[in-house]
């Protein structure tokens, strides 16, 4: 028996494949019965996570009456890597298929860290597309990723892949250097897990793939609302990027986090479903 403690979630699980022939792992949760429609909502996570990060983010959603669409950027989770080097206008190319298979318009899309720098490269490419109603961006930026070479060898050593199996370690290497001090155990853990879960040349692949990026001077015609969030303990991305994200952008709103670090999602998952509900209140 279901009662209105015990709602009835409709999941729908499909696969995208792209057009250099990548298998993208999409799930598409639709709202709750009885909740007043809204906005779809699209969730894109960010380098070495999938599309666990976004568990709390995507329930709260689909209760407030958003269709919500998450997946598995290429080589992650359970999508396949395709033939084309990865490169942030690919990655964009695969929001794009994804947008397109699951009939997803007038969509918010969420995208954190690296899922930010996809959705921000499609957004300059696309900045009238009809499928867009908003961004929501956190903790990520619009230029600046030049990956040292020291970090992209880390993420994608056979040393750094034995610390993240190892569950205490792994917490604390990670906790150190991607979260804010007050982030609870739940949210290091997941964080390692997530980490620990994507291949060490994908992890590397990623890191290094946005060296020379820059889409500053196309946000400049992209006239969506967009919200920008920051946690002030972020150690991954300078604060100082967002800010010029949030500058660059016509209508954005820029909000710096308090106590919290880089991983937005898994810290303070409630603030991306404010920020949501902001942008449908706002519309286009």
């Amino acid at each position: 028996m279901t009662t209105a403690a015990d709602p009835v979630r409709t999941t729908r699980e499909l696969t995208v494949r792209t057009d250099d022939g990548a298998d993208l792992a999409v799930t598409v949760l639709a709202p709750l019965a009885g909740t007043a429609p809204a906005a779809d909502v699209v969730l894109v996570h960010g380098w070495a996570h999938s599309r666990r990060a976004w568990g709390t983010v995507a329930d709260r959603l689909i209760r407030a009456g958003h269709r919500v669409v998450l997946y598995d950027l290429r080589g992650h989770g359970a999508s396949t890597l395709g033939r084309t080097p990865v490169a942030p206008e690919r990655l964009a190319a695969d929001l794009a298929a994804v947008l397109g298979e699951t009939q997803a318009r007038e969509a918010v899309v969420v995208g954190h860290s690296g899922g930010g720098f996809t959705a921000l490269t499609y957004a300059a490419a696309h900045p009238e597309a009809a499928r867009l109603r908003g961004l929501v961006l956190l903790g990520t930026a619009a230029h600046g990723q030049d990956t040292p070479d020291s970090e992209v060898k880390m993420m994608g050593s056979g040393f750094f892949s034995w610390a993240l199996s190892r569950p205490a370690l792994g917490r604390k290497l990670l906790a150190a250097n991607t979260m804010g001090k007050r982030a609870d155990r739940w949210a290091r853990e997941l964080n390692r897990q997530l980490f620990a879960a994507t291949p060490p040349r994908i992890r590397a692949d990623y890191f290094r793939c946005t060296r020379g990026w820059d889409v500053r001077a196309a946000l400049a015609s992209v006239r969506v609302p967009a919200v920008v969030l920051h946690g002030d303990q972020d150690k991954v991305i300078d604060v100082a990027l967002a800010e010029t994200l949030a500058d660059v952008l016509p209508a954005a709103r820029f909000e710096v986090v308090p106590d919290t670090g880089h991983m937005l999602p898994l810290e303070r998952p409630l603030l991306a479903v404010s920020a949501v509900a902001e942008l449908t209140a706002r519309g286009r």
